[in-house]
C-alpha cells in the first residue's frame, strides 16, 4: 500500500507540476484551456468553470491539459473542428514566442519541482556533511573493507600501528599505500572491542591511491531557509549536469546504455518510500528534472519537438503544415510507446533473472 502511494505521489506531482506550467502560462497569454485533468481515461468527478473543466480521472498516474487550437476538437455532434487562427483565444492565434513559452512552462516547472523539494528537505534534515571522524559511515560491497567483515560504525583507530584520529589521517595513510596489506585497529560499533583486520588495498586506475572501500559518516548540519534555497539550487544543477553528462556518454558509447523503465522506476521509488520521507522526495526531485530533460529533447511528441516546430515557425514565417506535423508527432507517439513497452519488457526480464 505504501508503495503504490508514493508511486501515485511522485507520477503526480511530476506530470500535475508540468501540466500546471503549460496551463498557467496558456492562462496568462489568453489561451482558453478546454480541460485540465489529473490522471488518465474515464471522468470520475470534474467541475465545469467558465471556460475550462477541471476533471478527476480514473488513473492517477499524471495529468494533461487540453488548450484550444492547439490540436484538432470534437464538437457535440462528433465533427473534428480546428480553431481559426483569428480566434483570440485560440493557441494558434498567439505569437511564436508566446507559444514556445507556453510549451517551454511545462519542462520549467519540473526543474521548480526539484529545487522546492531539494530546498525543503535541506531545510528539515538539514544539509549533508561529511564528518572528519574515523567512523566508517558505508562500505562499497565487494571491496576489501566490506570482504573483511568491518561494519558501518567501526572506527579505524590505526593502520599497520599508525594512529589515525581522524578521517584526513585516515585517508592520507591508506591513500599512500596501493597494492599493500594492511593491518587496521578497528573498534567495533557493538560493544566498542577492538581488534585487528587485515586488509589487502587496491589501486585506483585514476589516481593511484589505496582504495579499501570505506565512505565517511554523514552529519547533517542545520541551515536557514535562505542557506537550504541556495543548496537546493545548487543540487538541482548538479543532478542537471550529472544527468546531460551521462545521456551524453551513453549516446556517444562511453558508456553502456542502462535504461531502467516504469517497472525499474516504480521500484525505485517503492525502495525511497521505505527508507523516509526524505529519501522518496529526494528521488521525486532527481526524476522530475530527468522528465523535464527529457521532455526538452527534439523528439516527435514530445515538447522539445513542439519548441522546434515553432522555432522553424519563426524563421520561416509560416507554420509547418498541420496535418503534416500530427503525423510527424504520431510516428514519433508510436515509436515512443514502442520503446516503452521494450524498456518495460527489459524490466521484467531484469528482475525474474535477479529473483532467480
Amino acid at each position: 500500500m505504501t508503495t503504490a502511494l508514493a508511486i501515485i505521489f511522485v507520477f503526480g506531482s511530476m506530470v500535475m507540476i508540468h501540466e500546471f506550467g503549460h496551463y498557467m502560462v496558456a492562462k496568462l497569454i489568453g489561451v482558453r484551456v478546454i480541460e485540465f485533468s489529473f490522471g488518465f481515461g474515464p471522468k470520475i468527478i470534474g467541475y465545469q468553470g467558465k471556460e475550462t473543466l477541471y476533471a478527476w480521472r480514473l488513473i492517477p498516474l499524471g495529468g494533461f491539459v487540453k488548450l484550444h487550437g492547439m490540436d484538432a476538437e470534437i464538437d457535440e455532434q462528433g465533427r473534428t473542428i480546428i480553431a481559426p487562427v483569428d480566434d483570440e483565444q485560440s493557441f494558434m492565434n498567439k505569437p511564436v514566442w508566446q507559444r514556445m513559452a507556453v510549451i517551454a512552462a511545462g519542462p520549467l516547472m519540473n526543474f521548480v519541482l526539484a529545487i522546492v523539494l531539494f530546498v525543503g528537505v535541506f531545510a528539515y534534515l538539514g544539509v549533508p556533511t561529511q564528518s572528519n571522524s574515523n567512523a566508517i559511515g558505508s562500505l562499497v560491497s565487494g571491496k576489501p573493507a566490506a570482504a573483511a567483515g568491518i561494519q558501518p560504525g567501526d572506527k579505524i583507530l590505526a593502520v599497520n600501528q599508525e594512529s589515525t584520529p581522524d578521517w584526513n589521517r585516515l585517508t592520507e595513510v591508506i591513500h599512500g599505500k596501493p597494492n599493500q596489506q594492511l593491518a587496521l585497529t578497528i573498534e567495533s560499533a557493538k560493544g566498542n572491542k577492538t581488534h585487528v583486520v587485515s586488509v589487502k588495498t587496491e589501486k585506483d586506475a585514476q589516481t593511484g591511491y589505496g582504495m579499501i572501500g570505506i565512505a565517511p559518516e554523514v552529519v547533517y548540519m542545520h541551515a536557514s531557509i535562505l542557506q537550504s534555497t541556495g543548496f537546493g539550487f545548487q543540487r538541482t544543477l548538479d543532478f542537471t549536469k550529472f544527468i546531460v553528462v551521462t545521456l551524453t556518454q551513453m549516446i556517444t558509447g562511453k558508456i553502456p546504455a542502462e535504461v531502467g523503465g516504469p517497472v525499474m522506476i516504480a521500484q525505485a521509488i517503492g525502495e525511497g518510500a521505505h527508507e523516509g520521507l526524505s529519501n522518496l522526495l529526494g528521488l521525486t526531485g532527481v526524476l522530475s528534472i530527468q522528465l523535464g530533460l527529457i521532455n526538452l529533447f527534439p523528439i516527435p511528441a514530445l515538447d522539445g519537438s513542439r519548441l522546434v516546430f515553432l522555432l522553424f515557425e519563426g524563421l520561416r514565417g509560416k507554420p509547418l503544415n498541420p496535418e503534416k506535423e500530427n503525423m510527424i508527432h504520431l510516428v514519433g507517439f508510436v515509436l515512443l510507446m514502442a520503446l516503452m513497452i521494450a524498456v518495460t519488457y527489459k524490466d521484467v526480464v531484469r528482475l525474474f533473472v535477479k529473483a532467480g
